[in-house]
């Protein structure tokens, strides 16, 4: 019997070291993303904990985080086990936040200011409900079988999509939520604010006040080999700078987005292990760094907070963004975007007319090939902070489309050739969304 007693401790401690080396690391980056993802939801979309916890946040181990929500102190705690406690919160026009002790949550902040212009407009240009439109060459009963089978049938959860949205020729043709949504409904896009990130150097280079082919403006990079990395070779992500990207564990990533006060300077202060334009790597430090970027292109604080938001957000439409910031003041524009599906839709169709929205020009047209033109050593796969289709990744669509992608599967199709933009929002990525079956469907349904 003492035999046993030794084996069963001697298991134990080994169980305990087995934990402590490959689980106990990673609590704080489940209770940090708890935290996070029940601030935000709960204040941005006003969403129950108990329906964050049983959707938002029941996928891999993110669920053994246990949360809790102050409502008059407007921010969530989330710890595992007892430990590696994380705070969120929320501050109106910012979002949540993720806090150490150092953050000083009595001083005040300044918040960016919006501007919401109403012209009596039909959707998507103005805020009048969209006008019914049919089109002769769209079969209706194939859109619609299309979109239905882009959700989860009754007693499934595998889909698990929350929206599809089709516009064609700037009219929606289809709109399908999943119970517990509606067209009002914010939702958060994740790497889809990339796109929204990058659209801004578009902007600001059709300014004149800003060229992406210059060296990027970073004083820490003047005295070695990054001295010549450009915004250019930023926004195509081949900068060659070192980079770990993987969700599944503690890498750079989930060290930037859970751990980070200064997210703008993790990708910052990586060295380069690759020559600019030769190497192509996926990395949201990358857009962080270039969010710190446009920070530093205006002298005050305010002036940044309401760029993105004057020029670009609030100028299409975009009334429902929410883009949210660090602990240092700066956008994170990797990952927090959150609006409804509808406001999602507005940034595809500014892109599918070059532009242009509703007779102003953004940015320049010559942008939008520039988005769309594959990078080099993406395989066809990737242009300038956005996803293609040029490499033919979905087989069944049309090779001229190109996306905002995010986790999760969170879609923005632009497809110049059929002038259609197709939104996708829900949980579940490629691995478990047949999105080209989804495609197929869509633009078979358009006959000419």
């Amino acid at each position: 019997m003492k035999r046993y007693y030794k084996i069963a401790i001697f298991l134990f401690i080994l169980f305990l070291g087995y934990f402590a080396f490959t689980t106990y690391p990673k609590l704080e980056l489940i209770s940090g993303f708890s935290a996070k993802n029940v601030a935000s939801a709960h204040f941005i979309d006003n969403r129950s904990l108990e329906f964050i916890e049983k959707t938002d946040n029941d996928f891999d181990v993110i669920g053994w985080a246990s949360n809790q929500i102050n409502e008059s102190g407007k921010y969530a705690e989330a710890t595992v086990f007892g430990l590696k406690k994380w705070k969120a919160i929320y501050r109106q026009g910012l979002g949540a936040t993720l806090i150490d002790d150092s953050f000083d949550t009595i001083k005040g902040y300044e918040v960016p200011k919006r501007i919401q212009l109403k012209n009596n407009l039909p959707f998507p240009y103005g805020e009048l409900e969209p006008r019914d439109t049919l089109f002769g060459n769209v079969d209706y009963a194939k859109l619609n079988q299309a979109v239905t089978n882009a959700f989860d049938a009754k007693d499934e959860d595998n889909k698990r999509t929350r929206s599809v949205l089709v516009i064609y020729k700037d009219k929606i043709i289809a709109e399908k939520y999943a119970v517990g949504f509606s067209k009002n409904s914010m939702l958060l896009g994740w790497s889809m604010t990339k796109s929204i990130t990058g659209t801004l150097f578009g902007i600001l280079q059709s300014q004149k006040k800003f060229d992406i082919y210059k060296p990027a403006p970073i004083p820490e990079w003047q005295n070695d080999n990054r001295k010549n990395i450009t915004t250019n070779d930023l926004l195509h992500m081949n900068s060659g700078l070192e980079w770990d990207e993987a969700y599944d564990r503690i890498c750079d990533a989930t060290i930037m987005l859970f751990q980070s006060k200064d997210m703008s300077h993790s990708q910052l202060e990586k060295p380069a292990v690759f020559k600019p334009n030769t190497h192509w790597y996926y990395s949201s430090g990358t857009t962080n760094l270039l969010s710190g970027i446009l920070r530093k292109q205006f002298k005050t604080h305010q002036e940044y907070l309401d760029f993105w938001y004057s020029a670009l957000i609030d100028k299409i439409g975009m009334h429902s963004m929410l883009i949210e910031t660090d602990m240092a003041g700066n956008y994170v524009g990797s990952s927090y975007g959150w609006a409804t599906t509808r406001d999602w839709s507005k940034l595809g169709l500014l892109y599918l007319h070059k532009g242009n929205w509703n007779g102003e020009q953004i940015f320049d047209a010559s942008w939008e090939k520039y988005v769309s033109t594959p990078t080099v050593g993406s395989n066809g796969d990737y242009g300038a902070h956005f996803w293609l289709n040029a490499g033919g990744h979905y087989p069944d669509a049309p090779r001229d489309m190109y996306s905002c992608n995010g986790f999760q599967g969170q879609k923005v199709f632009i497809i110049p050739s059929k002038d259609l933009v197709i939104v996708r929002m829900g949980l579940t990525g490629d691995a478990k969304f047949d999105f080209n079956k989804m495609l197929k469907g869509v633009v078979g349904s358009i006959t000419k």
